[in-house]
């Protein structure tokens, strides 16, 4: 039995991330596993559907756009997770009042 989803990093989610998915016991592949660097979001998003995979993206503009697609045509595919990024640097600076210039925010 498959407790989690299976995962498809599309070329923006840095191969780190991938790395941790899998040490967390996820079943994880990148764009680059795929051979597919380069490729369409069309395409990324059609070849994770193919491996019954979950897409993760930061693209949300673009995949937003082929989920509506997806749901208009009745195409069903196995997720579409959209993750921000996140700069540490920038939340531990924004805490302690500080820009990320090294200058006391007003």
């Amino acid at each position: 039995m498959q407790l989690f989803t299976k995962i498809y990093a599309d070329e923006d989610v840095h191969v780190l991330v991938t790395t941790l998915l899998l040490s967390r016991g996820f079943d994880a592949i990148t764009a680059r596993d795929a051979n597919l660097l380069g490729a369409d979001d069309q395409t990324q998003l059609t070849n994770a559907i193919h491996e019954q995979r979950a897409i993760l993206t930061h693209n949300r503009a673009d995949f937003e756009l082929l989920a509506e697609q997806c749901a208009i045509n009745q195409q069903r595919h196995y997720g579409i997770i959209i993750a921000t990024r996140f700069c540490p640097m920038k939340s531990y600076a924004a805490y302690y009042g500080y820009s990320t210039m090294s200058q006391p925010m007003k």
